[in-house]
């Protein structure tokens, strides 16, 4: 078999320091790879982004910058394809310049003559009617269009695409790999637990093990660590101008431990703005030593698996970022979403289940109730959830295997 090589330009929101975004590049670049080395079919990657240097570190691909034209211009010229995504790239809630932008990047590949790939974007909210034939005409012209969510499928199908179309598939999060040193231990503790033909699901302490508070974790450096407590991630932003999205939570959170020790983990995901919220709803909480809780917060932690282990480490994750949700999901630690757009909501649909309330409307006595109860049912949720997970898990990879194949033709 002759192997071919082909370059792909990946066009997304990479190189700002957000977790959920770098995650979504870790997952495809991971996806491509896996799928490449079943095929005749090498891809070499080429990522727009706002910090090219950090892009080439971090994943060891070659980066140009976004926003040099002239620079993306080239890229796209000797490639052989644009992948666009995933991420919530069409949407004009956060300005009027992102759409414009990302439809004028596969515009030019269009352009150029190249194929593109649409790779499990969310599209929407789109508020003006004016962006509508943009990407109608953009999109109509994409070799291959996937989206995460039936809501995003459904506006397309709006503008006039036809459903054989569109693919609606999971978030490509939802595929990506814990480094490999705590891939190995989940798997080592899984084959334990098969060997003793234990009930409980993998991910869940043996019976030996729970028979005791203290739990083995590892941290956000590969350390070993142990902690007598329930650990409860904490992922939130600033959204509401009164901040009352925050002080419900931190409300809620105060009442979780005033009925339950528990070590309060905050997670920002997108630096360096989540860090100050997270610290905004620590000062709100006050000292909870003397009730036996702890608090930490992860400090600039920008690698996306190891913002997927620390989650992983979690017994129940807190989130308003969307991808702190889907890391948590697909680790199978219970998620409980705060929804300050329509993707967490469609987001948590997907696991058959509901969010916690949205920044506007938010109950703190009704969230520490949900988590509590997450706490004392965690294996009854494992058990209702662990199989349509799993499934999440291997249709994230769709995307690149249907890319894969079309270049193997191509090719």
């Amino acid at each position: 078999m002759v192997t071919t090589s082909q370059k792909l330009v990946i066009s997304g929101y990479y190189g700002f320091r957000n977790s959920g975004d770098e995650a979504v590049l870790k997952s495809i670049l991971t996806a491509l790879e896996e799928e490449s080395l079943r095929s005749n079919v090498t891809i070499e990657p080429i990522v727009l982004s706002g910090d090219p240097e950090s892009t080439t570190s971090m994943y060891g691909v070659r980066s140009v910058h976004r926003m040099k034209l002239k620079e993306v211009r080239e890229a796209i010229k000797e490639s052989d394809g644009l992948i666009s995504g995933g991420g919530s790239l069409l949407q004009d809630a956060t300005g009027l310049k992102s759409i414009p932008y990302y439809l004028g990047v596969i515009k030019l590949a269009q352009w150029l003559k190249k194929p593109t790939f649409i790779y499990a974007q969310g599209i929407g909210p789109v508020n003006r009617k004016i962006f509508n034939p943009m990407i109608r005409s953009v999109f109509k012209a994409c070799n291959y269009v996937s989206v995460r969510d039936e809501q995003s499928a459904e506006y397309l199908r709006g503008l006039g695409l036809q459903w054989n179309q569109i693919h609606v598939v999971p978030d490509p999060v939802m595929g990506l790999p814990l480094p490999e040193t705590k891939a190995e231990e989940v798997s080592s503790v899984k084959s334990n637990i098969e060997r003793s033909n234990s009930t409980e699901t993998p991910f869940e302490e043996s019976s030996e093990q729970s028979s005791s508070s203290e739990k083995l974790k590892l941290n956000a450096q590969g350390a070993s660590v142990h902690t007598k407590l329930p650990v409860i991630g904490v992922s939130v932003r600033f959204w509401e101008s009164d901040r009352k999205e925050l002080t419900a939570i931190a409300a809620g959170l105060k009442k979780l431990c005033s009925k339950k020790a528990v070590h309060l983990r905050f997670m920002p995901f997108h630096l360096p703005i989540d860090e100050q919220a997270s610290r905004f709803v620590m000062e709100m909480l006050g000292d909870l030593g003397n009730k036996g809780s702890e608090v930490s917060i992860t400090k600039d932690l920008t690698d996306p698996q190891l913002m997927l282990q620390e989650v992983s480490n979690c017994d129940v994750v807190i989130g308003m970022r969307l991808h702190s949700l889907i890391y948590a999901a697909s680790q199978y630690v219970p998620p409980v979403g705060i929804s300050y757009d329509p993707k967490i909501d469609q987001f948590m649909l997907r696991l058959d289940s509901e969010t916690v309330g949205s920044t506007d409307a938010l109950d703190g006595d009704k969230l520490a109730k949900t988590v509590a109860s997450l706490l004392d049912q965690r294996s009854q949720w494992l058990k209702e959830h662990e199989e349509s997970i799993t499934e999440l898990k291997q249709e994230a990879k769709v995307p690149a295997q249907q890319i894969i194949k079309y270049l193997g033709r191509k090719g």
